[in-house]
């Protein structure tokens, strides 16, 4: 079923708890956006705090989904208790390691200012850096915090190996030998937008693990939503889109756990991001199989409600994901298996969502339906490794995306 609609209006503005716009367009009119519309290429929904580094100099690795002629970039103190002080904040194509490709290093203003201080609670996005960016190249964001600005706002499992300057503001230095340290988390950085993609916007990949990459290689991008980018690559501009990943290992639907939960996250993380057309929801499956646990499915129903009519209120469409088998893990039990297929049996037959991908019957054994196949298993039983990762990319239909 495909929904309609009319996409806000793109904003430039500073702070994200004011609101990132969106391109103006419907589901059934896919031109690319103007070429004064940010769209989102890249994204690391904040899932936790690390102890701060007061000195350092940390180097970000991040992908992007697609190009453009300038970008911008979004960082976070969201789940920080103290204002944040960033003395340095640069961009750079990366060629290898965190060494940058001569001649990209840029720095990063904030309203014409090399330095700022992030609010605790608040993310901040840079003024536009001028700096051309092909789709699926890799980026250096990098930070340097002079002070000890309490904990830092971070995404855990970053699937990515990322670099760390003990001491010393290293951040506009293209030679990468002082990043002597490394790290698999992004620290302070939740987003990547572009200008003049040739895209008509971009999908959000909202859930939890099995979203965020766990079990596929790291360094590889090989997270379903990269792969789902790879396809969406090949795509003439009017029907490509930047595609978001706002997985964060061990969240939940409906209780806080690791990161705020689901609904809470739910605008920061997927409604407010740059030239947003739809929303692909892959969550509940930690409520299920977590201490405590989740037994009543109305209340999974009434969760995927709410963020349908959040969604549906800016024009957004959202598709509802199925989930996927966890036989033979530690959490999986037989009342607990009820849940999951009571929870499918709605999504597929009576969800409000405006379309359904079933990742589940992709990804389970027709000879044990519920376990995952052994092919796609990264060997726990709930994750998957790259071919499973795959699969649920190309069980996406991307008519669906508009």
């Amino acid at each position: 079923m495909v929904g309609s609609g009319r996409i806000g209006v793109a904003l430039l503005v500073l702070v994200l708890g004011a609101g990132v716009g969106q391109g103006t367009a419907t589901a059934n009119d896919p031109a690319p956006a103007p070429l004064d519309t940010w769209t989102g290429t890249w994204e690391a929904a904040p899932s936790g705090t690390a102890p701060a580094q007061p000195g350092a100099s940390l180097r970000n690795v991040v992908h992007l989904s697609v190009g453009g002629s300038t970008v911008r970039v979004r960082l976070t103190n969201r789940l920080g208790t103290a204002p944040l002080d960033l003395d340095t904040v640069t961009v750079a194509l990366r060629e290898t390691g965190p060494d940058a490709v001569p001649g990209s290093m840029r720095t990063a203003t904030f309203k014409g200012a090399g330095a700022v201080t992030i609010p605790a609670g608040e993310d901040l996005v840079t003024d536009p850096v001028l700096l051309a960016v092909p789709a699926g190249a890799d980026l250096l964001i990098t930070v340097h915090t002079p002070t000890d600005s309490g904990p830092a706002t971070y995404h855990r499992a970053a699937g990515q190996t990322n670099y760390r300057a003990p001491s010393g503001n290293w951040a506009a230095d293209s030679d990468g030998s002082a990043y002597t340290t490394t790290t698999t988390s992004w620290y302070y950085v939740t987003g990547v937008d572009v200008l003049d993609a040739p895209a008509a916007g971009s999908v959000v990949a909202f859930g939890d693990s099995l979203t965020d990459g766990n079990g596929s290689t790291r360094d590889a991008n090989h997270r379903w939503p990269d792969r789902l980018a790879d396809r969406l690559a090949t795509l003439p501009p009017s029907r490509r889109l930047g595609v978001l990943n706002a997985g964060v290992s061990g969240n939940r639907l409906l209780r806080e756990d690791v990161g705020p939960s689901a609904l809470t996250r739910f605008d920061a993380d997927a409604l407010s991001r740059s030239g947003v057309r739809v929303v692909i929801v892959l969550e509940g499956i930690n409520d299920i199989k977590g201490t405590p646990n989740a037994t009543d499915p109305d209340a999974f129903e009434d969760a995927y409600r709410t963020l349908v009519i959040r969604a549906h209120a800016q024009g957004i469409r959202v598709i509802g994901a199925t989930l996927t088998p966890y036989g033979g893990n530690g959490g999986y039990t037989a009342a607990r298996e009820a849940v999951r297929q009571a929870v499918n049996a709605f999504i597929r037959l009576d969800s409000p969502f405006d379309a359904v991908v079933d990742f589940d019957t992709a990804v389970r054994d027709p000879e044990d339906p519920q376990r995952i196949r052994p092919a796609y298993d990264s060997g726990d039983h709930l994750h998957f490794n790259d071919a499973g990762m795959l699969a649920l990319a190309e069980t996406v239909d991307l008519a669906e995306l508009g």
